[in-house]
């Protein structure tokens, strides 16, 4: 298994592009997608390589995830209720680790969703038919470079075009960045500074105090 190495999603999510493979079953869950003997990492940094940890073993190099044509690849595709079971936020850290970079499938648990989101992972749902005839098409055709479109609601290849839906709020959230916390308290650093020098215990609660305008 080769873990990918590309960076990690950042401000405005539109599109996402690559190579796309099919996790087939329903109401997959957590414990399976990150063991619970690996939540006892000090960071999130090696997750990668544990995704999926004791299906592959029982595989023995034959799960998709340890397939040598789905090294690289982007976009997940799944069935119903993906992600459920417990609330764990090292499962979508250990996908996106790995490379994982959108999730497509007939729907999904709603905590696993809202952390996928948190780290700007794109959960786009469809049909039952269309999750097949996806599924069936990325097996059948892996070297082809779909083409998750956030905007049109769309997963485009020359393979074909699929309809998908996302939620109003996560999809106007990727549009937009407002998913991105961190960066925006980055950019709003200035404004920050001058907010801490109105909170007396981080001044020695000298309440005196009066903010200053810093230049940066």
């Amino acid at each position: 298994m080769v873990l990918q190495n590309s960076n990690f999603p950042i401000g405005v999510v539109n599109q996402v592009i690559g190579r796309s493979f099919a996790l087939k079953g329903d109401d997959i869950d957590t414990d399976r997608i990150i063991p619970a003997r690996f939540l006892k990492c000090v960071s999130f940094e090696s997750l990668g390589k544990s995704v999926f940890a004791d299906d592959r073993i029982q595989l023995n190099g034959l799960h998709p995830f340890d397939l040598p044509q789905n090294q690289g690849s982007k976009i997940l595709i799944v069935n119903e209720n993906f992600g459920c079971g417990s609330s764990r936020e090292h499962a979508p850290q250990a996908l996106m680790r790995w490379g994982i970079r959108a999730i497509i499938g007939q729907s999904f648990a709603e905590i696993f969703y809202g952390n996928c989101l948190a780290l700007g992972i794109p959960c786009a749902t469809s049909s039952i038919s269309t999750i097949q005839e996806i599924q069936e098409s990325v097996t059948m055709k892996y070297e082809q470079i779909y083409n998750l479109d956030l905007q049109k609601e769309s997963l485009i290849s020359p393979a074909g075009n699929w309809r998908i839906k996302l939620e109003q709020g996560p999809r106007e959230m990727l549009l937009n960045g407002s998913w991105d916390v961190t960066s925006q308290l980055i950019s709003k650093n200035k404004e920050l500074q001058n907010a801490k020098l109105n909170i007396p215990y981080l001044n020695n609660f000298n309440i005196d105090a009066k903010p200053k305008e810093r230049s940066y």
